[in-house]
């Protein structure tokens, strides 16, 4: 059990835990501070230095995620020195950022721009060369901007030390480095799962899902907690849906069992549901076709053929495979009702191997 450690954050005593860092205790005692290179499900980067705070004692700001809380702590996360500080490194960010929020598809849920607001900081007090860079749009799933970058490095160590890929690293140097893949080379099956971890983790419009570009703002959609229905490992996610269509899935960092973490097809493989080709009533063959049926037809159909076949041949001749797509209490269904409406014990699932 780990211990308990003392410190007093703006003049309130908290106590957190021995291993936590500063900023994860001032989290847990809900004190607000603020970050652009975090993400809570990789280790502390310590790189936009906007999540700085004092520390009585110290002479110099130290970053909270990147520093051990300890007992006897006195912390301070907000003054005058540490505003003009966090206001001078979102100057500096801004002064090579493309000031199109207001056509940005990310627009409204942009973690640069909630801070700019927040910190009243406007583009232009730091002028200088800008990048130019064309989109990188090699990606079957996702579009690259370049120039929206911000050098926070969450695509890259989600990737890395995430997914354990290492698809794209930080290339080049000073002005020119940028998240690439190798030599700028389009990534493949070989080098990619194609997951879009880069684009959960992404804090700005740098990285976006080509399908949902142009189909609605975050602020504009419905989001809908589901299960994946792919396999049978139990991911959630949400869909976000506007005018009943699903435009795009994000990530549910609170699902206990992925964590936020989808692959290719929960994250972008949604397009089935709006299909054409989708079936949307019961179908009942009839000679060499089929015609549409109610759902109480087809039921009483199929519950009249197993009753046939009960009393033909007696309940052991009838039985029934589940699905892996399932959920867990689907498959728990469909197993209670072969053993007590149908009195069988042939049951399987496709997964048992």
């Amino acid at each position: 059990m780990k211990k308990p450690v003392k410190a007093v954050i703006n003049g309130r005593e908290i106590i957190s835990e021995e291993g936590r860092t500063v900023l994860e205790a001032c989290r847990e005692a809900g004190i607000y501070i603020p970050t652009l290179c975090f993400d809570e499900r990789l280790e502390a980067y310590g790189g936009c230095r906007l999540c700085l705070v004092e520390v009585k004692g110290i002479n110099r700001p130290l970053s909270s995620c990147t520093t051990p809380i300890q007992n006897g702590m006195e912390i301070t996360t907000e003054s005058p020195n540490l505003t003009e500080l966090r206001k001078t490194m979102l100057s500096l960010i801004l002064s090579n950022h493309p000031d199109d929020c207001m056509c940005c598809e990310k627009a409204g849920d942009c973690s640069l721009q909630e801070l700019a607001y927040q910190y009243e900081v406007t583009p232009g007090k730091y002028d200088g060369e800008r990048w130019n860079l064309p989109v990188k749009d090699d990606n079957p799933f996702i579009s690259f901007d370049p120039n929206k970058c911000i050098l926070c490095g969450r695509c890259v160590n989600i990737c890395k030390n995430l997914m354990l890929k290492g698809a794209i690293a930080m290339t080049g140097r000073g002005f020119n480095s940028r998240p690439d893949t190798a030599f700028g080379r389009p990534l493949t099956p070989e080098t990619c799962l194609f997951c879009g971890q880069c684009v959960s983790a992404c804090p700005t419009g740098a990285l976006i899902e080509k399908q949902s570009i142009g189909k609605g703002r975050n602020h504009s959609l419905r989001r809908i907690r589901t299960t994946c229905s792919y396999c049978g490992t139990g991911c959630n996610f949400y869909l976000n849906v506007k005018g009943g269509r699903v435009v795009k899935v994000t990530s549910d960092y609170e699902a206990p069992v992925n964590r936020g973490s989808l692959c290719i097809k929960g994250r972008f493989g949604y397009e089935f549901i709006h299909h054409p080709d989708r079936l949307t009533t019961p179908l009942i063959r009839e000679g060499e076709g089929f015609r549409e049926a109610s759902w109480d037809e087809a039921l009483d159909l199929v519950a009249s053929r197993f009753n046939e076949l009960k009393e033909k041949y007696g309940p052991e001749a009838v039985g029934a495979f589940s699905s892996s797509r399932c959920t867990n209490e689907e498959n728990y269904l469909i197993s209670k009702w072969v053993r007590a409406a149908l009195g069988s014990n042939n049951v399987d699932n496709c997964a048992r191997v």
